[in-house]
C-alpha cells in the first residue's frame, strides 16, 4: 500500500493507529485536495515491548479502514512496516509527505498519549505549513473536564465523577434526578466466584488468518513477546465484527456479566466479559453506542440492573475518569513511586512459569490471548507486584505491552494509581493487596497449586500471605491511619511480635528468591 497516483494536496490529514473511527466527521465528504496518512512505524512499535497480538491488531485494523476509504474514493497514502520510503518516525514521515503533495497544511486528531501530543505539538510549532488538532469525537468528557470537576480537591474519587457523567448524560437515571433503582452503585452484588454454572457463552470473534502480515512485521525486524496467534486471530478488524461482538455480548453475555464479573477460573478465561476494549480503544466502537445497548437491555427486561450498572460503571465511569486523570497529571504521574519500590519483574512475567497457580495463569493467559480481565490484573498480577515492592515503571511498561487494549491514557492510571497506588492514594482509597483468602475465594486458582493457601512461614506457604503480612508492617508509616485500613492494622497489632518477624523473614527470603517460585 502506498500513495495516491496524484502528487498534489492541499491539506495531509493524520489518522494514528488507535483513531480508527470510520464516523468520523471528516469521512462524511470525499475532498480531491485531502490525504489521508496511515502509517505502521517503528518509533509506535518499539517504545515499549509489545505483545505480537497487539501489533498485528493494530496494523491488520489500519489496513482495513485504509482499503475501506480508499473504496470509497477518499485519497489514502499508507506507509507499511517494510515500506523503503518509510521513515520509521511520525514527524519525519510527515515532512517528507508534505514535500511529495507540495501540502499547505496538517490536520491531526486530538492523540491520547501524552508523548504523541507533545511530540506533533512541538513538531507543528517548527513547521512551515498550518498544523490544526481536531476532536476525535470518541470520548464523553474533554481531556480537562475531570480536573474542573475535582478542582481543590484532595482525592480525585471516580464514584463521584461517575456519578456527576450520570446525570450529565442522562444514562440510567429518572425523570426526577435520581438514579434507576434508587442508588447509584451495586458493587456489592457482583462478587461471586464462578463454579462452572452457567456454562459459558462461545467466543462470538471473527477468526482471521494474519499470517502473512505477522511474516512482513518479523521480517522487518520488530519485536514483540506472547503467541502471536496469527493463524487463527480473533481480535475486531472493523467496525462491523466490533458490532457483531457487541450485539453477542449483550445477548448472551451481559445477563451474567454482574454476579460473575470479578470471577476467575482456570477453566474459562472469558467468562461473561465483552472483550470490547480493544474495539474501544481504537475507537472502531463509540462508547455511546455501547452504554446504550447495556441500558436498552435493562429496559427491555432481558439484563438485571446491577449487571448493566457495572459494565455501564466501566465505561462512562471509570475509563473517563482515568483519562481526567492521565491529562491531568502528566508527565509527572509517570514518575510516581510513593512507597520507593525498586525490585525488578521477576523472569517468569515474560514465560508464566511460576509455581504459584493463579500467576501462572493469569500471565500464561495473558501471553496467549493478550488479555486478562480487570480483577486478574488487579487481585493477581498488580497485587502481587505492589506487595513484592516490584519497580512500578517497570510494572507500568509491562502492562502497556503486554495487553491488546492498553494504551497509555487509560493503562498508567490504572497501574501506577490503582494496582500500585504509587500515586499515593490520588486515585484509591486503600491499596488492593490480599492474602491467599480473598484468591480462594474468588477463583479455583488455589486448588492444586504447589503452595498452600493456609499457610504463611515454610517453603511451601503461599508467598501471598507472608507478603501481605510484611506490606503493611513495613508501611505502617504511609498507611496506619489510613481509615479503610483500621482493621488490617488492629489484626496486626494482635499478632505476636515473633509472629511478625517470621513474615518479615519470609517475605525477605521470598523477594530474594523471586526468579524461583
Amino acid at each position: 500500500m502506498t500513495g495516491t497516483a496524484r502528487t498534489s494536496a492541499k491539506t495531509l490529514r493524520l489518522i494514528l493507529g488507535d483513531q480508527l473511527n470510520a464516523r468520523h466527521r471528516w469521512f462524511s465528504e470525499v475532498q480531491d485536495d485531502v490525504v489521508y496518512v496511515m502509517m505502521e512505524v517503528r518509533q509506535e512499535t518499539d517504545y515499549v515491548l509489545h505483545h505480537a497480538q497487539k501489533i498485528l491488531a493494530i496494523f491488520a485494523a489500519m489496513r482495513d479502514l485504509a482499503r475501506r476509504l480508499g473504496e470509497a474514493g477518499h485519497r489514502v497514502h499508507y506507509l507499511a512496516i517494510d515500506d523503503p520510503r518509510n521513515l520509521q518516525a511520525i514527524p519525519a514521515n510527515i515532512d517528507a509527505l508534505i514535500d511529495h503533495y507540495r501540502a499547505g497544511a496538517v490536520e491531526y486528531q486530538e492523540p491520547d498519549e501524552w508523548r504523541l501530543d507533545e511530540q506533533l505539538y512541538r513538531h507543528a510549532r517548527r513547521s512551515a505549513v498550518s498544523w490544526l488538532m481536531v476532536d476525535s469525537e470518541h470520548f464523553y468528557s474533554p481531556r480537562h473536564q475531570a480536573s474542573d470537576i475535582f478542582a481543590g480537591r484532595r482525592q480525585w474519587l471516580m464514584e463521584f465523577f461517575y456519578r456527576r457523567m450520570r446525570v450529565e448524560h442522562r444514562v440510567l437515571m429518572e425523570a426526577d434526578g435520581t438514579p434507576v433503582g434508587g442508588q447509584w452503585n451495586y458493587d456489592a452484588e457482583n462478587r461471586k466466584p464462578w463454579r462452572g454454572k452457567p456454562s459459558e457463552p462461545r467466543d462470538p470473534r471473527t477468526l482471521h488468518d494474519h499470517s502473512s502480515l505477522w511474516k512482513t512485521i518479523v521480517d522487518a525486524g520488530v519485536n514483540s513477546f506472547g503467541n502471536p496467534n496469527a493463524d487463527r486471530f480473533a481480535w475486531a478488524l472493523n467496525r462491523e465484527e466490533a458490532l457483531q461482538q457487541l450485539e453477542a455480548f449483550i445477548e448472551h453475555a451481559l445477563p451474567q456479566f454482574g454476579d460473575f464479573q470479578d470471577a476467575m477460573s482456570v477453566h474459562a478465561w472469558r467468562l461473561f466479559h465483552s472483550l470490547l476494549s480493544f474495539a474501544l480503544n481504537v475507537k472502531m466502537l463509540d462508547p455511546r453506542e455501547v452504554v446504550a445497548k447495556a441500558e436498552a437491555a435493562y429496559h427491555a427486561g432481558h439484563a438485571p440492573l446491577a449487571a448493566v450498572e457495572g459494565f455501564i460503571r466501566q465505561i462512562l465511569g471509570w475509563r473517563e475518569y482515568v483519562r481526567g486523570v492521565y491529562w491531568a497529571r502528566m508527565p509527572d504521574y509517570l514518575e510516581k513511586n510513593v512507597f520507593g519500590h525498586t525490585r525488578a519483574l521477576p523472569v517468569w512475567f515474560w514465560d508464566g512459569k511460576t509455581r504459584m497457580n493463579c500467576l501462572n495463569h493469569a500471565i500464561t493467559q495473558s501471553l496467549e490471548q493478550a488479555h486478562a480481565h480487570h480483577i486478574q490484573r488487579l487481585m493477581i498480577i498488580g497485587n502481587f507486584a505492589l506487595l513484592a515492592g516490584l519497580d512500578p515503571r517497570e510494572v507500568h511498561q509491562w502492562y502497556l505491552g503486554i495487553y491488546i487494549d492498553a494504551f497509555e491514557w487509560v493503562e498508567l492510571p490504572n497501574t501506577l494509581g490503582m494496582s500500585q497506588f504509587a500515586d499515593g492514594g490520588l486515585l484509591a482509597t486503600k491499596p488492593y493487596v490480599s492474602s491467599a483468602a480473598y484468591i480462594d475465594r474468588m477463583s479455583d486458582y488455589c486448588k492444586g497449586c504447589h503452595y498452600d493457601k493456609k499457610s504463611r512461614i515454610g517453603e511451601l506457604a503461599c508467598p501471598f500471605n507472608a507478603l501481605y503480612w510484611d506490606f503493611f508492617r513495613r508501611n505502617a508509616g504511609a498507611l496506619s491511619r489510613n481509615p479503610r485500613l483500621g482493621m488490617v492494622y488492629r489484626q496486626l497489632e494482635k499478632m505476636d511480635e515473633g509472629a511478625v518477624e517470621d513474615c518479615r523473614g519470609q517475605a525477605e527470603w521470598i523477594t530474594s528468591n523471586l526468579d524461583s517460585m
